[in-house]
């Protein structure tokens, strides 16, 4: 497969406002990608570009090898804007059917396709159901169902699980990950502990310049775990750092604590030092991650 996507000197304006700025970008296919930043950081711009929904002012963007809109790109990319949209009087069969013929699929491959995404998104049985007839969440899956049809190389999912409850959210979670090994999915979400589950590397906006970001809880000499306890206690910050190994500790938010400690020591022997040790203070945690959270690697640490 060649290069994702690849992206030099990539500008966008509306008018005399800048959205993008100079952006670059090199990606290759694999796991899931994140695309982070706040609210008119560039992200639907940048998702819009690479979809060929718009054209940069300046520089260059290359999809799987072609220029975004081309051509070589149809049934390759796939795209799911957030606020995607059924028509409520059609059944889920004969929409997600119609766009499979847009496609190029025979009518009877059409079929044939549809069901097996409706499979894929675990709801075979709504195929004969009106869209207005389902819940948010399950016109939430159709839509990814629709954009898994003729399994494409890239799909650009913009909130996907926004608004969802926690078991829906969950299943398409799930799903991203268990096709990940076909296709590589880039995410755009508010959500930092979802994106953290599933993906490896952070694409970060902010003010229309772009930061890669390597979710990577080790470096030369110094491995992280985050405790998260349930409740402030003043003396935390001085125990940890009188551990073994313990290079230095940061608070980063409250009742939250960064531990560097130095990557010569086993990863375990330190987990199990941290349990003995909130045992021995009668301190109740709420997580123990391994390295960072995405949130203090892109907010605490810069990103």
């Amino acid at each position: 497969m060649s290069q994702l996507i690849l992206a030099r000197g990539v500008s966008h304006y509306f008018g005399s406002k800048k959205a993008l700025d100079n952006v670059d970008i090199e990606l290759q296919p694999g796991k899931p990608i994140a695309l982070v930043g706040p609210n008119g950081a560039g992200k639907t711009t940048l998702f819009s570009l690479i979809c060929g929904y718009l054209q940069p002012s300046e520089g260059e963007i290359k999809v799987l090898g072609h220029r975004p809109g081309s051509a070589a790109l149809f049934g390759q990319l796939s795209a799911l804007p957030q606020d995607a949209l059924l028509d409520p009087n059609f059944s889920v069969a004969q929409q997600l059917a119609l766009y499979a013929r847009l496609q190029g699929f025979s009518q009877r491959q059409a079929k044939i396709e549809t069901q097996r995404v409706l499979e894929l998104v675990n709801l075979k049985d709504t195929a004969d159901s009106r869209a207005k007839e389902l819940s948010h969440g399950m016109k939430k899956r159709i839509c990814i169902a629709q954009a898994l049809l003729g399994s494409p190389k890239l799909v650009m999912l913009d909130e996907a699980t926004a608004g969802l409850d926690p078991a829906n959210a969950r299943a398409i979670r799930e799903l991203v990950s268990a096709l990940s090994t076909e296709t590589t999915f880039v995410l755009s979400s508010h959500d930092l502990s979802e994106l953290e589950r599933l993906c490896d590397r952070v694409l970060y906006l902010q003010q229309g310049r772009l930061a890669t970001h390597q979710l990577d809880s080790q470096t030369e000499q110094l491995a992280y775990l985050t405790l998260q306890l349930r409740e402030q206690n003043d003396h935390v910050a001085a125990a940890l750092k009188a551990l073994p190994h313990v290079v230095s500790v940061d608070n980063s938010q409250r009742n939250e604590f960064v531990i560097g400690y130095s990557s010569e020591g086993l990863s375990e022997a330190m987990d199990i030092a941290l349990l003995t040790l909130c045992h021995k203070q009668n301190w109740r945690y709420r997580a123990l991650i391994n390295g960072h959270t995405l949130e203090n690697q892109l907010f605490a640490t810069g990103a």
